[in-house]
């Protein structure tokens, strides 16, 4: 079901873990990002809500990791594309980043590089299917806070978002 409210298009209700349901919100004037407007989290494990960019081009990871994300405790927004998060200005409030690294056009290693470049210090967790030891420690060493390898648990996604954000 579609809601105007505000800025943001409400496109659906998702049930978390957490029995609380969540809105799915597309900003038209975004680029393509999924805001999940989540209530706030009974006992959160965080004071005020920080922002968590997920980029990945991986249209299940899209709708589902941010439902997680949401759960910690986070406020979550979502991009299908490295080129779409640049042009949609979310970079400044953006507190951490999860970054596919393989995706087309600008892969999440080529985003890295290019914040790194550019003097942008923004906290970036690395997540792919393919398991190459050589390059987690590659990226490690360039200043990755971590790189998990899908699938991977709830519990390690949060220990590198604790660690990301200074929580740890």
């Amino acid at each position: 079901m579609r809601q105007r409210a505000g800025a943001y298009t409400y496109l659906c209700m998702v049930d978390a873990p957490d029995g609380i349901g969540h809105r799915k919100a597309f900003d038209p004037g975004s680029n393509g990002a999924l805001m999940l407007m989540a209530p706030p989290v009974s006992g959160s494990l965080r004071g005020a809500k920080m922002l968590v960019t997920l980029v990945d081009d991986d249209e299940a990871v899209r709708e589902s990791l941010p439902d997680l994300v949401s759960v910690f405790g986070y406020a979550v927004t979502v991009f299908p594309s490295a080129e779409a998060f640049l042009a949609s200005g979310s970079l400044e409030p953006t507190d951490c980043l999860i970054l596919d690294l393989n995706m087309p056009g600008m892969g999440g290693l080529g985003l890295f590089r290019e914040l790194k470049r550019s003097g942008r210090n923004v906290p970036v967790i690395f997540i792919t299917a393919h398991q190459d030891e050589a390059l987690r420690e590659r990226l490690l060493k360039q200043g990755a806070i971590d790189c998990l390898y899908k699938p991977f648990s709830d519990t390690a996604l949060l220990a590198a978002l604790k660690t990301a954000l200074g929580e740890s």
